[in-house]
């Protein structure tokens, strides 16, 4: 059976580094991909995240920015967690990953497994800010071409592993 895979881009494209997330599915989805594998640009629209996941998939891919501390375009493959407990508000203007599972899970979306292809950023404005930055900074655009790699590889390690072990794995 072939798995669903949600690829889902998160991020403001207005807001510096903060797009990387949307510039990598916009990308990947100009290229091939195998049956099955659906990739969307979720932007800052959590609330349409957390409907997505209440459909059937077999898994999901995120892809966002992540300040762990590391140079500006590291990139870090994550399995999020989401603890019971997790706060499931969500920001109108904004997207927290782990609250849109959380409020996903609350709302009745299967537990399915989930990873997250972040990149850290070199320059991110705030929400509030009165700037503009519709631009990735160098080092995270420079990430791009091998977040797709990261994404690609990853989409195959998901399909070619039998249905039991990608249940099995979950987050």
């Amino acid at each position: 059976m072939t798995p669903r895979i949600l690829v889902a881009g998160i991020g403001n494209i207005f807001l510096g580094d903060d797009g990387f997330g949307v510039e990598v599915v916009r990308r990947l989805a100009q290229r091939p991909l195998r049956s099955g594998v659906q990739v969307k640009d979720f932007g800052i629209r959590g609330m349409d995240l957390v409907y997505a996941l209440l459909e059937e998939h077999d898994a999901l891919v995120l892809v966002d920015t992540a300040s762990r501390g590391e140079p500006p375009g590291t990139l870090y493959l994550i399995e999020p967690q989401v603890q019971e407990g997790t706060a499931v508000a969500l920001d109108a203007h904004g997207m927290d990953p782990v609250k849109v599972l959380a409020l996903a899970r609350a709302l009745g979306a299967r537990r399915i497994p989930t990873y997250l292809v972040a990149c850290e950023p070199e320059v991110l404005l705030a929400d509030d800010d009165e700037e503009v930055l519709a631009q990735l900074s160098e080092p995270v655009q420079a990430a791009v071409d091998e977040a797709i790699r990261m994404v690609e590889s990853l989409l195959e390690k998901i399909a070619n592993s039998p249905a039991r072990e990608r249940a099995s794995s979950l987050p």
